[in-house]
């Protein structure tokens, strides 16, 4: 597992070199497809984790959204943009 000090620099290196697709997965299962297909980083839907839930964009709290973004980092050594919505 990369440490976090490494994706972040990833993640600033995708930056100084342009434009560069970030999807976002919004669970463990898509965040892990989405590197095995080669994207260099990633990013948290709170829409996408939302509806999964079932409630709307901005439903969910800050403690399960974090939670959320938890699991997502964890699950890949892609580096994650965290996307809170209203958290």
């Amino acid at each position: 597992m990369r440490m976090p000090a490494d994706k972040r620099e990833t993640f600033r290196a995708l930056h100084r070199g342009g434009c560069f697709a970030l999807p976002n997965p919004w669970d463990i299962g898509s965040a892990k497809y989405l590197e095995h297909l080669g994207f260099k980083a990633i990013a948290t839907t709170s829409a996408g984790f939302a509806f999964s839930r079932g409630v709307a964009d901005g439903a969910v709290g800050l403690h399960t959204m974090l939670a959320h973004i938890r699991e997502i980092v964890e699950a890949t050594d892609l580096p994650v943009n965290a996307d809170f919505e209203n958290a």
